[in-house]
């Protein structure tokens, strides 16, 4: 996931990634699963870093999870 690397995070969840040009919106969970792709974790390690902190099932992480991969990679970033 180069890609990820090169995003830039900011306190607004605002990721920038300068060569794109691009933007992107996110909320609090999509910036933390960001943060977490940078740290090269497992798609099986973040869902559970993020059941620790939410009440949220791990199935339902797991599907949000893979549906927010998914869309990065439609968006090239991933």
């Amino acid at each position: 996931m180069q890609t990820i690397n090169e995003l830039v995070l900011d306190e607004n969840n605002i990721a920038f990634h300068p060569m794109m040009g691009n933007s992107y919106q996110l909320n609090d969970i999509g910036n933390k699963i960001i943060v977490l792709l940078k740290q090269h974790k497992s798609k099986e390690e973040i869902i559970e870093t993020l059941s620790e902190n939410y009440d949220v099932p791990k199935n339902d992480l797991f599907i949000d999870i893979s549906d927010f991969i998914s869309k990065l990679k439609i968006y090239g970033l991933a």
